[in-house]
């Protein structure tokens, strides 16, 4: 068994360690067991520790049935001294998270009973999960004043190793999940708690915790984010900057932020829709125009047109007004983008051609993909011919079916 260094002082950051164990596992990693490490292995919700082993980086650490085990990029060398240092930025960024979920978990059960079920320590934010179905702002706010007031306070943060037996000594916040080796974190007359994490050993070194949002998870419950410590500057000075860019971009003070963002959202939507409206009325005049140079064979009319970069609703909505527009008419619309061909084929009401058949017969050529009604129909395909070849399959058909 490795000695767990971390948990006779969770400040070591320098170590010397004997060899006991070198090798690869199932994905063919090298790692090595020392014969005592101050590197946390993956567990209790907090990630491992990384850093140095002989200036080597480990860039992993797990403990697999009692042997902790180092992830090197080489082989270690048999019978070797290794001196290990940690990234002791990453472990006290841990140290200050884990113990700020426990202030902030302890606090949702001090001042609503709310209690939780699962926490996330994520490489941005860290997250818990509530057992409840909802929580307003003044419930946030109450509980983070709470918390940060436990923070400030500086309260003495004590670890240590209990019987089951000795369990019932203890105003437990949950019931622990191990029945040996059990560890116990406790914030002087506040929390209780079961953990195998490492933690400052006291709650001034947390620093701040600021809570950021929350959104509802599956069965009936509540996700809250939250930061602690150096991660709260970060928000910090990532949010400043982002208010500061919109006071420039909007040329308004950061309190008319919000009405200034609300006042340009509606000007956008009225743009939008006027220019929507010309559209449309650009796609009138481009009907009627279509209809008067449409060429007559036998008895109908027939549009043929190829477009270039033409978005597809434009087209549908153009087929749709000529056809509309007129009698005993067809509409074969071909559209040109990037390495493939699209097609919008329509008829008018008395015109008897199905243009979903019409479609699926050329759409093979094209390797294509499409379909619709007697009426309308199109589809889209890689531009295995020239779009003018792809009109003639078209007309050819049309001919074919019309018997023309």
């Amino acid at each position: 068994m490795t000695k767990k260094l971390y948990y006779q002082d969770q400040y070591i950051r320098n170590f010397t360690a004997r060899l006991q164990k070198s090798g690869r596992d199932e994905q063919d990693r090298f790692y090595l067991v020392l014969d005592e490490t101050a590197f946390y292995p993956t567990g209790g919700g907090q990630p491992h520790d990384t850093g140095t082993l002989n200036g080597m980086k480990v860039h992993d650490v797990e403990e697999i049935e009692g042997e902790i085990r180092h992830y090197i990029d080489v082989p270690a060398e048999v019978h070797k001294e290794y001196t290990g240092e940690l990234d002791w930025d990453r472990r006290f960024d841990h140290m200050q998270q884990h113990m700020g979920q426990h202030i902030l978990s302890a606090a949702f059960e001090e001042e609503y009973g709310y209690r939780t079920v699962s926490f996330h320590l994520g490489t941005e934010t860290c997250s818990i999960d509530l057992e409840i179905e909802y929580l307003s702002d003044e419930e946030m706010s109450l509980v983070e004043k709470t918390a940060n007031k436990v923070v400030m306070e500086n309260r003495p943060v004590e670890t240590r190793w209990v019987s089951e037996e000795e369990l019932s000594n203890f105003p437990l916040r949950k019931e622990v999940s191990v029945s040996t080796d059990i560890r116990l974190v406790n914030i002087a007359d506040f929390d209780y708690n079961g953990c195998g994490g490492t933690h400052p050993d006291s709650t001034g070194q947390v620093s701040s915790i600021k809570m950021l949002h929350w959104e509802k998870q599956k069965k009936k419950k509540i996700r809250v984010y939250f930061v602690c410590g150096i991660r709260v500057q970060k928000q910090l000075q990532k949010k400043h900057k982002v208010i500061q860019d919109l006071t420039d971009t909007l040329s308004a003070p950061q309190e008319e932020l919000n009405e200034t963002a609300t006042r340009v959202l509606l000007l956008n939507k009225e743009l939008e829709k006027k220019n929507n409206d010309l559209k449309m009325e650009l796609i009138e005049y481009e009907a009627d125009s279509y209809i008067e140079k449409a060429n007559v064979q036998a008895d109908r009319k027939i549009v043929r047109e190829i477009f270039t970069n033409r978005p597809m609703p434009e087209l549908q909505q153009l087929a749709k007004r000529i056809t509309a527009k007129t009698d005993r008419i067809l509409v074969l619309l071909i559209n040109e983008k990037d390495d493939k061909l699209q097609l919008v084929c329509s008829r008018s009401e008395d015109a008897e051609i199905n243009m979903n058949d019409l479609v699926n017969h050329v759409l093979p050529v094209i390797n294509g993909k499409g379909g619709g009604n007697n009426s309308i129909a199109q589809g889209g395909g890689e531009r295995t011919i020239s779009a003018e070849q792809l009109m003639d399959e078209l007309v050819d058909h049309v001919k074919k079916i019309s018997g023309t």
